[in-house]
């Protein structure tokens, strides 16, 4: 299906979304595809189940060891739940719980719409893109996701440097988790450093930066690839509705 294609209203299907990491995250989310549809009313809206579930524990934490709290049984039960009330297909609106998809996948028949891949793909789709600039959260970087990911389509990676690293931590977890005022100048000089470096797109590969880019506008600038707009995207196509123009 291409982006112009009309969705069949018999072929369209639920949206299971476990949300709340981070709520804003989600919230923005939910926005996007509402945004993205080619509805003009009520009736030809993307349906979706939505667990505001921000209880979950922290993705990063686990993954660094500095937190037992295991997330991916928690997404499971999430899962089975979703699938329970009917949904045709399952995404969650954070880069980091991708570490935890194959479990969420196994606690249900339903699939899981993956941000990572969907991210990449698009970014593949551009032949001239060698090397790709990741902004994610350190569990995310740690984690390889998008490292094997990209290599498996024949890119190259580059990630921030500890400094900057940690001014993306902060933007993160000190500024959009916590409600206060993101770091918008600080986020673009850790972008212009990337491609620098060498990075032709630089993935917003954290859907709490993703937040800061949509309330800053910063989605029009070439260099930037977001997934959380990706997953939107792919979510209002994969649910059979249509691609507002």
């Amino acid at each position: 299906m291409t982006s112009h294609d009309s969705g069949n209203a018999s072929a369209r299907g639920l949206v299971g979304v476990i949300g709340g990491v981070g709520p804003a995250a989600t919230v923005c989310f939910l926005d996007k595809v509402v945004r993205l549809t080619a509805a003009d009313t009520d009736q030809e809206h993307v349906e979706l189940v939505v667990l505001q579930h921000s209880s979950i524990p922290d993705r990063t934490a686990f993954i660094l060891g500095t937190s037992p709290q295991d997330p991916g049984p928690v997404m499971a039960r999430d899962a089975r739940r979703l699938s329970s009330l009917g949904v045709d297909f399952i995404v969650v609106p954070c880069n980091t719980a991708h570490f935890f998809t194959a479990e969420v996948e196994a606690a249900s028949s339903v699939p899981v719409l993956s941000i990572v891949d969907e991210t990449l793909d698009e970014v593949a789709r551009d032949g001239a893109v060698r090397t790709v600039g990741l902004l994610a959260t350190s569990g995310t970087l740690t984690s390889g996701v998008y490292q094997r990911a990209a290599q498996a389509r024949g890119l190259s990676t580059l990630e921030p440097d500890e400094q900057d690293q940690a001014r993306v931590m902060r933007i993160i977890y000190d500024q959009v988790k916590a409600g206060r005022p993101a770091d918008v100048a600080g986020l673009l000089d850790v972008v212009a450093g990337l491609v620098a470096r060498g990075a032709d797109r630089v993935v917003l590969g954290c859907t709490e930066l993703s937040v800061v880019a949509d309330e800053a506008g910063l989605l029009e600038r070439p260099e930037l690839v977001d997934s959380l707009d990706v997953l939107a995207r792919c979510t209002v196509l994969r649910a059979g509705h249509t691609l507002r123009d």
